[in-house]
C-alpha cells in the first residue's frame, strides 16, 4: 500500500506522514531527503549548483540508502544535516535537474518494494507514485508556512527572510520542467492553516480506515 502527501514547505507533511506511519505501521519515505543529500554532497564536493551536468554526474556516483526514516548517503547517517540553511537555499534548484530526479524517483521505488510506505513530497502523488491508493495535498497560509518553518529552529534567518525564501522555493518548485509542485486531480486537499497536527492526522488516518 502507498499513501502519498504533497504540498509546499510548512503544511506539516513531515510530522503527519511520521506520525501516521507510526499508528498505521507503515515504513516513512521522505521524498525531499534524497534531493537534499544530492545537495549537500554537492556542496561539499565544491561543485556549484547552478552546473546541472557536474551535479548530476555527482549524484550518479552517489549511494542513497534509507534506513529507520534516515537518509544514509555513502553509508554515512545525514539526516541531522539536510536542513542547514545552505542546503535551503539550494535543494530546489538540485531537484529541478530532470534526469536526475529520474535516479531519485528509480532509487524511491526500488527501495518501496514490497513495502507498505506513507510518503511526502512535492510530486508524490502526480510523477513518483500516480497509482498510490491514497493521495492527499496539504496547503496552509504563506504566513503560516514560514511561522512553522522558523519555529523548528535549524535555520539562522530571521521569520521575513524565512517566508521570502519559502515564497521564493514554492514559485520555483511549481514552475519546475518535471515534477513540479501541484494538487494532483484525484488527491484529497487540506488546509492544515488552522489545524493542529492531531487534526491533520485524524482525517488522514478515518480516509484510509474507511
Amino acid at each position: 500500500m502507498v499513501v502519498a502527501i504533497d504540498g509546499p514547505a510548512g503544511t506539516g507533511k513531515s510530522t503527519v506522514a511520521h506520525r501516521v506511519a507510526e499508528e498505521l505501521n507503515l515504513t516513512f519515505l521522505n521524498s525531499g531527503s534524497f534531493y537534499r543529500a544530492l545537495t549537500l554532497a554537492a556542496i561539499e564536493a565544491g561543485v556549484s549548483v547552478d552546473d546541472s551536468d557536474a551535479v548530476l554526474e555527482l549524484a550518479k556516483k552517489q549511494k542513497l540508502d534509507y534506513v529507520n526514516a534516515h537518509l544514509i548517503l555513502n553509508g554515512k547517517d545525514v539526516d541531522d544535516q539536510l536542513h542547514q540553511d545552505k542546503v535551503d537555499a539550494n535543494v530546489s534548484k538540485v531537484s529541478s535537474i530532470v534526469p536526475l530526479r529520474h535516479l531519485v524517483n528509480d532509487r524511491m521505488r526500488e527501495i518501496v518494494k514490497s513495502l507498505n510506505i506513507i510518503c511526502e513530497g512535492r510530486d508524490m502523488t502526480t510523477v513518483v507514485f500516480p497509482q498510490a491508493e491514497y493521495k492527499f495535498y496539504l496547503d496552509a497560509s504563506i504566513d503560516v508556512q514560514a511561522q512553522r518553518r522558523f519555529d523548528q529552529g535549524c535555520s539562522g534567518l530571521t521569520l521575513e527572510e524565512v517566508k521570502a525564501a519559502i515564497i521564493k522555493r514554492d514559485e520555483m518548485d511549481r514552475n519546475k520542467a518535471e515534477g513540479a509542485l501541484k494538487r494532483a486531480d484525484d488527491a484529497q486537499y487540506i488546509d492544515t492553516s488552522d489545524l493542529t497536527i492531531d487534526d491533520v492526522c485524524a482525517i488522514i488516518v478515518s480516509k484510509i480506515k474507511s
